[in-house]
């Protein structure tokens, strides 16, 4: 795992242009991809028109499927947590990016990525493999289920290949050879790549910014007021979330909002050693730090309102 133990790229706010040219001379862009067995099909011509039978329906109006595999069994929910682990590391040691499925990460750790995506892997495959000791019954129980519906044809022999995740680091930049045959074309591209940069930094300060307001707001609806009389009942991720944040932000900011970073240094500062604990047992200490939050709060939300707008992105067209 990547540690946020780090030093921030850089020290001191800086303007977004800036922070957009450190971002894109500082880090790379990383892909996670996953090849997952699809557990819903599409009934047949035939099996809709029957469908719409029921209803006095023409079955070209009608959209129905069917699941093939029961995906709440706890060796189907196993291999869905090690995505959903994956998928998370993946977004908390990254910025984003303004194109699908894309993130960036600091180029001295793709290493140290790589080696956790590889971990994570290993983890999946023994998940699969444990849930393809189920395959049998899993089957079973949709033929059962299914009834007239369930074919055979549906169902892969084994499921030892139909799950896999692996990471890339794909060029955002345009390719050299460009400068040669189209100096013009090139230009433009640079130009291109250099207003994705910049939309990367205000979706970073956007992220960064709801993450906390987020965070904030949950704490402070916790330790504030009363239930029947006694203190509201919080866990302590409510505590532990919002030092993790801090951890996080110091590792990966861009410093390109000294706005967001002076409130995040507030924020911080006010939540400096308080333990769960203390927020349960003292009084004293939850109207501190509710006086606190609520302070920052007020702050985020105009920081909130006066944030740019996220730019438009097109999509591009799939064959």
């Amino acid at each position: 795992m990547i540690s946020t133990e780090e030093l921030p790229l850089t020290s001191g706010s800086q303007n977004p242009a800036s922070a957009a040219t450190l971002v894109r001379d500082s880090m790379t862009a990383a892909r996670l991809s996953f090849t997952w067995l699809g557990v819903r099909k599409s009934l047949t011509r035939h099996q809709k028109d029957q469908a719409a039978d029921s209803f006095d329906a023409e079955g070209k109006f009608l959209s129905a499927g069917k699941k093939l595999l029961d995906i709440s069994h706890p060796a189907f929910r196993q291999v869905t947590a090690v995505r959903g682990r994956a998928t998370q590391y993946w977004k908390t040691v990254s910025l984003p990016y303004p194109e699908p499925g894309i993130r960036l990460i600091r180029r001295e750790h793709i290493k140290r990525f790589s080696d956790a995506v590889a971990a994570f892997r290993t983890e999946l495959i023994d998940a699969v493999l444990a849930l393809n000791d189920h395959y049998a019954e899993l089957r079973v129980s949709a033929r059962e289920r299914l009834g007239e519906l369930f074919c055979n044809a549906d169902y892969p022999t084994s499921l030892l290949d139909c799950f896999d995740l692996e990471c890339d680091f794909p060029s955002v930049e345009p390719p050299d050879y460009l400068r040669r045959l189209n100096p013009a074309l090139y230009e433009q591209e640079c130009q291109r790549m250099k207003q994705r940069f910049d939309e990367a930094v205000r979706l970073t300060e956007a992220a960064f910014t709801e993450e906390l307001a987020k965070l904030v707001d949950h704490l402070a609806e916790k330790i504030s007021g009363t239930d029947d009389g006694k203190p509201k009942v919080f866990r302590d991720s409510a505590v532990e979330n919002m030092q993790q944040f801090f951890e996080r932000f110091q590792s990966l900011n861009i410093h390109s909002n000294e706005q967001l970073d002076d409130l995040v240094n507030r924020a911080e500062q006010l939540m400096s050693g308080v333990q769960p604990q203390q927020l349960r047992r003292s009084e004293t200490t939850r109207q501190h730090i509710a006086t606190g939050l609520a302070s920052v709060q007020s702050t985020l939300d105009q920081l909130l309102v006066d944030r740019p707008r996220r730019n438009i992105q097109r999509r591009r067209s799939q064959s």
